[in-house]
């Protein structure tokens, strides 16, 4: 198991890192948004790392504290999504299986025996942190008694919302599609927060933003996927993408005056992030502990 202060450290990297990258539409170090700014995000980060590590929570716990948490330190929803998708992460590294198994499979078992009470623990954090364009459903409304388990949950929202659906598909888009691209631009550019950025690029260029989706239906879908097809392939070309700070101050300014902000691929990133993160610490141990046999 890796040590607590290390994961904390770990976690807070990630949320820096994903500031440090220029997300068009998004708030970073390069433009905040949206009536966030850069300090509300390294707050909800600092504050929400304690919980999200603490041993004795479930992960239902987890989130919820965590959300509260950021909830009382800023105001606002910030990081709902990122403590959606990095608690069972942490959760995973902390279970005693976790050096045997691998992250990913670790991952598996912890969503598969998430319980009801893990589900009631996350509908009042959804409530608590009010996220825009939450509406009513007709299957399991987080301002009701759940009565499925976390990751059933998450199976019934999976076709609308893309982190509900990391639940059930064993984080596939972290591991399959982000997690390999964020590698290969790092070791291009030997720079961490441009391969956050082709990460979101590739993201929403490929998939509809959940976050906007709640907001306004589809009716930007294909304004974003287009303009974000030409930023990543512009990336996938580029020896040097500082370059591209022009055209991405135009992409920027493009989508806040729309009022579009790919939240949810804002999350994705952190949790790339983070899963590199945990990767990278845990070849580190296994070969410091080879190494000292």
């Amino acid at each position: 198991m890796i040590d607590v202060g290390v994961l904390m450290q770990a976690y807070q990297d990630a949320c820096e890192l994903e500031l440090q990258a220029f997300k068009p539409g998004n708030v970073s170090v390069f433009a905040e948004g949206h009536d966030m700014t850069v300090a509300d995000f390294r707050r909800s980060a600092t504050v929400s790392a304690k919980p999200l590590c603490h041993l004795e929570y479930s992960l239902g716990e987890k989130i919820f504290y965590a959300v509260q948490a950021t909830r009382e330190a800023v105001g606002c929803n910030t990081n709902l999504g990122i403590i959606l998708l990095c608690a069972p992460l942490f959760e995973a590294v902390t279970a005693v299986h976790y050096s045997e198994l691998g992250l990913r499979a670790a991952l598996q078992h912890v969503l598969a025996a998430t319980t009801m009470s893990d589900a009631e623990w996350v509908f009042k954090a959804i409530s608590l942190a009010a996220p825009g364009g939450l509406g009513a459903s007709d299957q399991q409304d987080v301002q009701d008694k759940p009565d499925v388990t976390l990751t059933e949950a998450m199976a019934i929202a999976a076709s609308k919302d893309r982190i509900a659906l990391q639940y059930v598909s064993a984080y596939g888009d972290i591991f399959d599609f982000c997690v390999p691209l964020y590698y290969n631009s790092a070791d291009k550019w030997a720079d961490r927060s441009w391969a956050a950025l082709a990460v979101y690029a590739a993201l929403l260029s490929q998939f509809p933003d959940s976050h906007i989706e709640r907001k306004y239906g589809t009716r930007y879908n294909d304004t974003v996927a287009n303009k974000m097809t030409l930023l990543a392939h512009a990336l996938s070309t580029a020896d040097n993408p500082k370059l591209l700070l022009p055209l991405l101050y135009q992409l920027d300014s493009e989508f806040k005056t729309l009022h579009l902000n790919p939240g949810t691929s804002a999350d994705m990133v952190v949790a790339t992030v983070f899963t590199v993160f945990l990767e990278d610490l845990h070849k580190s141990s296994n070969k410091f502990v080879q190494q000292n046999k």
